[in-house]
């Protein structure tokens, strides 16, 4: 089969398509044919080895110490099973699934025990859609339900609100029956309004911190240090939640476990089968859809990661692995649908 691999950390030109040997299965796996992977930021920090703050040494220890251990990046995909192991009870060949993995989803077969962060995909979802939910669905919906706890009627601010996990999080803090704000450039506004906010405001033209507004979470998915600024326009039970645990943060919800007044939260989000279900629900009865800013095909997989690193694309960067996959040509023909409910 063929498989992108790189065997030294670096930029998105490390990496290559090779033939490999296609996988084993054991008797509880399953064998995929992927059709489409999408390039995460998570992607580019086991490429890049770059781990933030103190989770450098440990991010070294578990994905290779001078070079990546396992050489096939990719850690969302959609495809088809194609081969079942003899104990398998969970799925059947033919069946379209989708998920996340630890490795190995930018490559033509993928083999996953049948109890992975893996759910079908539903109906009328097409290949290169489900490929680019499980990274940002999976974190936003922990962090909106699980973590902010957020309730019908909270006033929501996402930071980055056109991020890969932005533009879930405002479609499940809507859901969720919040008043959502999104912050992002002028230039994506209009991609976040239609995804759901209530209101947007660009980072450029308006200091969020100075509106006099205030807001019951405020969901940071673009650092770990801004608690301070966030906590004056925070209600008095109000959340400050970021995706990153940074020292900054750790003090802070140490601080206001002591001391009351708003709460700050963070949290490392580990993709289960329970949360790709949930997700998997919330897709087909239309509360979340994903944007796609870039197909690419397997050969030009480092033009893909390239992509994602110019952070200039309005939407999910994909690899369509397949040549038969079938592609929605329009991401953006239901967003209306959202913004009206």
């Amino acid at each position: 089969m063929k498989a992108t691999i790189h065997t030294q950390y670096g930029s998105p030109r490390v990496l290559r398509v090779e033939d490999v040997a296609r996988p084993t299965l054991a008797e509880d796996q399953i064998l995929v044919e992927v059709h489409a992977s999408a390039v995460t930021q998570g992607d580019r920090r086991l490429r890049s080895a770059d781990f933030p703050g103190i989770a450098a040494v440990v991010g070294r220890l578990m994905f290779g110490l001078l070079r990546p251990r396992n050489p096939t990046p990719g850690t969302t995909f959609a495809g088809r099973v194609v081969e079942v192991g003899e104990s398998v009870t969970r799925f059947r060949v033919g069946d379209r699934i989708f998920g996340g993995c630890d490795t190995g989803a930018q490559a033509e077969y993928l083999a996953l025990s049948e109890d992975a962060a893996i759910a079908r995909i539903p109906e009328g979802v097409h290949y290169d859609e489900a490929a680019a939910i499980p990274y940002g669905a999976h974190t936003a919906l922990q962090f909106m339900r699980d973590i902010a706890s957020v309730q019908p009627g909270d006033r929501v601010l996402i930071l980055g609100a056109s991020g890969g996990v932005g533009r879930f999080a405002v479609q499940i803090a809507r859901h969720l029956g919040a008043k959502v704000t999104g912050v992002c450039s002028g230039a994506k506004a209009q991609m976040v309004r239609e995804l759901g906010a209530h209101e947007v405001i660009d980072y450029t033209q308006e200091d969020w911190t100075k509106n006099g507004k205030a807001y019951d979470v405020v969901f940071d998915t673009v650092s770990g240090t801004g608690y301070g600024a966030a906590r004056r326009s925070l209600s008095e039970n109000g959340c400050y939640a970021s995706l990153y645990m940074t020292p900054q943060i750790a003090f802070q919800m140490l601080r206001s476990a002591l001391f009351g007044g708003p709460r700050a939260a963070t949290g490392v989000v580990m993709p289960k089968q329970k949360l790709t279900d949930d997700v998997a629900a919330l897709l087909a009865e239309g509360a979340i859809w994903p944007v796609i800013g870039a197909r690419f095909p397997l050969e030009q997989v480092a033009d893909a990661h390239a992509a994602l690193e110019d952070r200039e694309t309005r939407g999910a960067v994909v690899v369509m692995v397949a040549a038969s996959a079938e592609i929605d040509a329009d991401p953006f023909a239901d967003t209306a649908l959202w913004a009206a409910q």
